[in-house]
């Protein structure tokens, strides 16, 4: 597809996520510049050029990006890069999903919440901090920062005492110094969803369960695995699809990819995190496989041209995936020292296996952070049709090992297969 030979496109942010949009705009003819204040970064590597510049930078990013000619700046799947994106189409007068006020609603969760609730679409119960020093909340809370990403800041309170610390944890997090309390979720179904919007018109193109890690491994806000399409399609189907979808026209966004997380109770989704983004996994590429649609060169194509209508396959029941199944496995570690890591290659080899992305090396020193910070690798598959969700989850299980210095494995927090069921 050698459709924009001399062309110039810039992607915000480098890493390995974003390779998969490097090589797919370099198969459109693009020449590809990646920026990010990382060195190392996976898609420079194997970018035309590279930058030192912070995604955050937008005036220095802005000055370079008219020294050198680029007609087109992406953001793939990067929260930080949000903003800054919209800033940055903005003053170079290029196409953007979104515009600065459409991201502002989408990456305050405070905004987002009352913009929810403006368009009858449920959220989470939510507590002030006033209602917590007066004791007036009721526990478990989930205090969160109103503006972060990766899942930073969060933490599980059980008293008053907890809360309170956890709130000033919360704002030190929140890049608005702001901070939320909520009801903590723990015994309804944790859900992703995605929508790609054309020509303003929303499709929902991904739709999956997802499964949590275990408390006493410090991984309970942390998915371990999802399941594509979610046992709930359905149920969301028929008493969610329209007013969600009607929402998403109410923001006016005209193309691009609008990211959902929530929680199902009942016959109702209640949404917590959203975002102007891809999900930050490689999802699409499995989606691609099933169905044809592709969503990052639909994004590539819109970014270079601005035109609202095009779209690379059918977006339409996408998130139905053809009738297949797919599972995004996370394979998460304990903190420690990493020795050796085995069976990536063998699972690579597995013709099912879509993507496989290795996250962390022998070497590697493993913090107690609760977050992406202890993730070792994930795994991508499309399922056959004499292939189950349970079999293949093991498969990965029982393949795919990391070891610490002393031979032990520091794989934590399996899902039970049977869940899948």
């Amino acid at each position: 597809m050698m459709i924009f030979s001399g062309k110039k496109l810039l992607i915000l942010a480098g890493a390995d996520v974003h390779v998969k949009a490097v090589k797919k705009a370099k198969e459109m003819g693009l020449y590809v510049a990646v920026t990010d204040y990382l060195e190392d970064s996976p898609a420079k590597i194997i970018a035309d050029e590279s930058w030192m510049f912070s995604i955050t930078d937008v005036d220095a990013i802005v000055k370079k990006c008219r020294e050198t000619g680029i007609d087109a700046v992406l953001n793939c799947c990067n929260d930080l890069a949000q903003k800054p994106y919209a800033e940055i189409c903005r003053e170079l007068k290029l196409p953007c999903f979104g515009t600065v006020e459409q991201y502002n609603i989408m990456t305050d969760k405070r905004r987002f919440k009352q913009f929810c609730m403006e368009h009858d679409v449920d959220v989470i119960p939510e507590y002030s901090f006033d209602d917590v020093q007066a004791g007036n909340a009721r526990y478990p809370l989930l205090i969160k920062p109103a503006e972060c990403r990766g899942s930073r800041g969060q933490c599980i309170c059980a008293s008053k005492e907890e809360a309170i610390r956890a709130y000033a944890e919360a704002q030190r997090f929140s890049l608005n110094g702001e901070a939320i309390c909520e009801a903590y979720i723990n015994n309804m179904q944790d859900t992703a969803s995605a929508f790609f919007v054309v020509d303003g018109e929303p499709y929902l193109i991904k739709f999956g369960d997802r499964f949590l890690g275990q408390k006493a491994d410090g991984l309970n806000r942390q998915v371990m695995c999802s399941r594509f399409p979610s046992a709930f399609s359905k149920q969301f189907e028929k008493n969610c699809m329209t007013k969600v979808k009607k929402m998403i026209r109410a923001l006016g966004i005209q193309f691009g990819p609008v990211f959902l997380q929530g929680f199902f109770d009942g016959d109702t989704i209640r949404y917590y995190d959203p975002a102007l983004r891809m999900p930050g996994s490689d999802y699409d590429l499995m989606l691609s496989r099933a169905t044809g649609f592709d969503p990052v060169k639909s994004m590539i194509h819109f970014a270079v041209t601005g035109d609202t209508k095009t779209c690379i396959g059918n977006p339409q029941d996408a998130y139905l995936l053809g009738g297949t199944t797919c599972l995004l496995v996370t394979v998460s570690v304990r903190p420690g020292m990493i020795k050796a890591i085995t069976g990536i290659d063998e699972i690579k080899r597995h013709p099912s296996v879509t993507v496989v992305q290795q996250k962390l090396k022998p070497g590697d020193c493993v913090p107690a952070t609760g977050d992406i910070q202890q993730r070792a690798a994930e795994f991508g598959v499309n399922l056959n049709d004499d292939e189950d969700p349970v079999s293949f989850l093991r498969y990965i299980y029982s393949t795919f090992h990391v070891l610490d210095e002393n031979g032990a494995d520091m794989v934590v927090s399996k899902i039970d297969a049977r869940k899948l069921i």
